[in-house]
């Protein structure tokens, strides 16, 4: 086990495990969970009020402090301190069931501290919204830093990620260094999408990833022939759909395989393996827009990527951690195994020789991150040194 166990319980830790490799200081880590250590010893569920009351009210101080240094005129300190604000707020948030109380606004707060540290630290994202054809799919725009047309990546959520948390994987600053602009998107069923545009989840992910392609195609800065797809988590199972129905992307790649993702349900309603976040299944059935449980699993049916693989024609690279607790190892061989017409498709299993043996390399993000840069970097056309 490669996680930083504070708690007794797996959903906790790896809550703390994505923040530290989001940008979380250590030491406001070990002020927020101290205080709660307790509550944790009634499982992941019962004590997710406790969590948000002490990650929120970190999240509030440092709003209190970003608000002196851009008093101050430090407007870059401000901007460190808004990121981490709203980092400890959208963890806060994301732990809570849905309907929780504060939970609606803990996330707009996270969602005013993230576009103030934008806008004050001059950083290099633009919020941009992508038009579905129901609604619209908010994303985040990250360019490569030279002139011309520059391939570009798709980067997908799983079930209970934002874009926001995309960004701070610092995927998109390690492609942009590579020459490659990034679009962090909050496809329907995640992130704002969910939460403020009630969109459920649409297992056809072509569905949305084909719109997030037609608005690409009509910005001056990319190169409509050089454009990827990618997923964490469960865009392990939206990334290759995506990539299987929409023939302009040029590469793909899976940051976590999810190839049979019903049969994920199965395995979990027999208590196998870990779940990602607490009030698990409350939480897919709003993500689903599903009544109850039955509804549940005839939406989420669709899940299964068996039959479809064999579509992908594009360079492939598929990425699992030897230990992940949520999702067999297995389904990456699956997924690898049935990329038969892929012209070049690797896999990839991170070991503890390594790092990045838990779940989305939640424990170690960065071979991850170099990896599939590196990938996007040789089968679009970036730079590799």
């Amino acid at each position: 086990m490669a996680l930083f166990e504070y708690f007794p319980n797996y959903i906790w830790n790896l809550s703390v495990a994505i923040a530290m490799e989001s940008g979380a200081q250590l030491g406001e880590i070990i002020d927020m969970c101290k205080p709660i250590k307790d509550a944790a010893d009634g499982g992941a569920d019962a004590g997710t009020p406790q969590f948000m009351r002490a990650w929120a009210a970190m999240g509030e101080k440092l709003l209190d402090l970003a608000a002196e240094d851009e008093a101050k005129g430090r407007t870059l300190s401000a901007s460190n301190k808004l990121e981490r604000a709203s980092l400890y707020l959208i963890t806060a948030e994301r732990m809570q069931g849905h309907g929780a109380p504060g939970r609606e606004a803990t996330y707009a707060k996270a969602r005013t501290a993230f576009d103030r540290s934008t806008e004050l630290g001059k950083l290099n994202r633009e919020r941009v919204e992508i038009p579905l054809q129901v609604g619209t799919m908010p994303a985040i725009f990250t360019r490569a830093p030279r002139e011309g047309r520059n391939p570009v990546v798709v980067f997908c959520n799983g079930l209970d990620s934002c874009k926001e948390l995309l960004y701070w994987t610092r995927l998109p600053e390690q492609l942009a260094r590579r020459g490659i602009s990034t679009l962090c998107v909050d496809q329907p069923g995640s992130g704002e999408a969910l939460r403020l545009e009630r969109l459920p989840v649409d297992p056809h992910s072509e569905n949305w990833a084909s719109k997030a392609v037609d608005w690409l195609e009509q910005q001056s800065e990319v190169d409509p022939k050089a454009i990827g797809m990618t997923g964490i988590s469960l865009g392990g199972h939206f990334a290759p759909r995506a990539v299987a129905y929409e023939p302009r992307f040029a590469s793909g790649a899976v940051w976590g395989a999810n190839h049979n993702w019903r049969e994920v349900q199965d395995k979990r309603m027999s208590r196998e393996g870990e779940n990602p976040v607490p009030h698990y299944w409350a939480h897919v059935h709003w993500a689903f827009g599903a009544e109850g449980q039955k509804e549940f699993l005839a939406k989420s049916e669709a899940m299964n990527l068996n039959g479809h693989m064999d579509r992908i024609k594009v360079p492939f690279l598929v990425t699992h951690g030897a230990n992940d607790r949520q999702i067999s190892v297995g389904y990456a061989d699956d997924l690898f195994e049935q990329l038969v017409n892929s012209p070049r498709r690797e896999l990839v299993i991170f070991t503890s020789r390594e790092g990045g043996v838990e779940h989305v390399g939640a424990d170690n993000m960065a071979y991850g991150r170099d990896l599939i840069a590196d990938w996007f970097a040789e089968t679009l056309g970036g730079r590799t040194n």
